[in-house]
């Protein structure tokens, strides 16, 4: 429970699924439904009251964080860029990268021509909290940044909310390239986005009411089609 939650409530109550290694896990909801709470719990932003969270049979909160962080990538709507060059904000997960590390992940995802195009390059100097770069072009270096990492589990808040569509395709088009070969949990409103799930589940107060993957949900004609709908009001 938060200390706002009413003593009588769980902010998640019985509580149960399973990621398999590669699968991406989409978690849909209302605001308020629990999604950020499972993020947050998995991250180890916050420790559990009760119930447990295994990685590879592995009780996380037996381990270090610094060692789970390690193995965890986070790109949310707001991320953040530190005052420096452009090349030591993507080596922020793994300063160890090389610099032709950095480049070849840069190509791969597609950023590569875009920083190429900014004044200094690798080098441009990026102002507090990315003041001097557009939204897109702040999500694309974050994206970027996780991919040098090399995470294990990539973690996704609203990735692709905050930008205008040109910006947003080039990023699904970056994400997709992140995503292959890992585990992945998305908070999406996007459809594109949550179409592609190996795993939809959808929650409500605190509880997952419904699971499966998008056909079936669709199928079932339950909470995960209301909501479908009323998100292709709005995609």
């Amino acid at each position: 429970r938060y200390e706002t939650t009413p003593e009588e409530r769980w902010v998640l109550d019985d509580v149960d699924f399973i990621a398999e290694a590669g699968q991406t896990v989409a978690l849909v909801g209302h605001t308020g439904s629990g999604k950020t709470s499972i993020i947050s719990l998995l991250a180890r932003f916050y420790e559990p009251q009760l119930g447990r969270i295994f990685i590879d049979g592995q009780d996380v909160y037996q381990t270090t964080i610094e060692s789970l962080h390690r193995q965890l990538g986070i790109v949310t709507q707001e991320n953040f860029l530190f005052t420096g060059t452009i090349l030591e904000n993507l080596r922020f997960g793994r300063p160890e990268a090389s610099d032709d590390e950095v480049r070849a992940a840069a190509k791969a995802v597609g950023t590569d021509e875009m920083i190429r195009r900014m004044k200094e390059g690798y080098t441009t100097k990026v102002e507090e909290r990315g003041g001097n770069l557009s939204a897109g072009e702040r999500q694309l270096l974050c994206i970027t940044r996780a991919l040098v990492a090399r995470p294990r589990i990539l973690i996704l808040d609203e990735a692709t909310s905050a930008v205008d569509p040109k910006s947003e395709a080039l990023i699904q088009a970056a994400l997709d390239i992140l995503l292959e070969g890992r585990t992945t949990f998305v908070i999406a409103h996007r459809l594109s986005t949550i179409r592609k799930a190996s795993l939809i589940l959808v929650l409500h107060e605190g509880r997952i009411v419904e699971r499966g993957t998008h056909e079936s949900l669709l199928a079932a004609g339950g909470v995960y089609a209301g909501l479908h709908e009323e998100f292709s009001r709005h995609d």
